[in-house]
This record gives structure tokens, C-alpha cells and sequence, in this order.
């Protein structure tokens, strides 16, 4: 008996490792690249919601929580009252109606104010803090959207590409939204 599950674990390894080199040698056609261009676009949009802005500068004014930092936020529970209030302040109930609305496409939402901190979210990110990473230091430092490679999305469970854009005030960013993009769902889109 142990053998075969022995067997059976060395298989679901091989496995994962299969589907680990396939994503990282994955490429993203010419067809899927427009539409998720065009997805950037509509990103871009949302980050210049008023609701969104406003969000941010709020956050901003506040900075991070003091004590906590991505060690932290990996041991707080989904159900606890922190991670609820990032989810049912006015730019989560703006960024979930968003995902809702794209019917899939769209697997997660955050925004980052600017230490890279969390505003709001759909659902509870794997990291509170961004800083030093590209989703965030490319909007937020360079002022440019940003593309992510295909990637499994483990606060998603989805195969996705994250794309994030800076929110701008006063004609400079002031955090960054992120959003993962469920590969799949572009796959189908990019057909069409």
C-alpha cells in the first residue's frame, strides 16, 4: 500500500513539474497579445475611477498597517475583520462588481497604494505588500502598465497573467491596480 502511494505522489509530482515547464515555456499569441492589450485598456480605465483614486489617496494619507508584513498577512485568516474590510470598502465593491461584469476573464483585482500596501481586493492576496516586485514598482516607478507571465494564480487557484497600470493623481501615480487575467478565458476571447 505504501508503495503505490509512493507511486501515486511521485506521479502528481511529475505531473505538477509537466504543467510548471509548460507555463513557463508558454506563449502568449500574437491573437491572445491584442486582446489582452485591449484588456489593458480597460484596466487602465478602471485605475482612473474616481472611486479608485480616491481609495488610494485615502491610503496614502494612512500608510501600512503598522505590524504588518507579508509574514503576517500569509497567517491572517480570510474570515478575519482585517481581510473583510479590505473587501467591503467602496473600491472592492467597485473592483468585484468589475470582475463580475467581465464574466471570467478577470480572476483578481487589487490596488496597492504607495509602499505597496493593500487598498482593496476581490479576495485575500497572497502578499500585503508589493514593493520590490514588478506589478507594482513598474506602474507605481516607471508610470507604465506592466505585464506578467502566465503563472498558476494560488489565491486565484486559476492559470493567469497579471497586468496592472498606475492610479494617477495630479498627473502622477499614486499606487497601482493589479488584475489577473484567467488564460483561459483570454484563450476563448482571443478565438472570437
Amino acid at each position: 500500500m505504501k508503495s503505490r502511494i509512493a507511486a501515486l505522489y511521485v506521479l502528481v509530482l511529475v505531473g505538477a513539474i509537466g504543467v510548471a515547464i509548460a507555463l513557463a515555456d508558454m506563449q502568449i499569441s500574437p491573437v491572445a497579445q491584442a486582446a489582452l492589450d485591449r484588456q489593458k485598456q480597460v484596466v487602465v480605465a478602471w485605475a482612473a475611477d474616481p472611486v479608485i483614486v480616491g481609495a488610494v489617496k485615502a491610503q496614502n494619507a494612512k500608510g501600512p498597517m503598522p505590524g504588518m508584513d507579508n509574514a503576517a498577512w500569509k497567517t491572517t485568516r480570510r474570515s478575519d475583520p482585517v481581510v473583510k474590510a479590505f473587501q467591503a470598502n467602496p473600491a472592492a465593491q467597485l473592483l468585484q462588481s468589475k470582475l463580475g461584469a467581465s464574466a471570467g476573464l478577470v480572476s483578481e483585482a487589487f490596488l496597492n497604494g504607495s509602499r505597496g500596501e493593500k487598498v482593496a481586493f476581490a479576495e485575500k492576496t497572497t502578499s500585503y505588500i508589493h514593493a520590490g516586485q514588478p506589478k507594482f514598482d513598474v506602474p507605481y516607478g516607471a508610470a507604465k502598465p506592466w505585464q506578467g507571465k502566465p503563472e498558476f494564480d494560488e489565491s486565484t487557484q486559476t492559470y493567469a497573467i497579471q497586468i496592472s497600470t498606475p492610479v494617477v493623481a495630479d498627473g502622477k501615480p499614486i499606487g497601482a491596480l493589479v488584475v489577473g487575467v484567467n488564460l483561459s478565458h483570454l484563450e476563448k476571447l482571443a478565438k472570437k
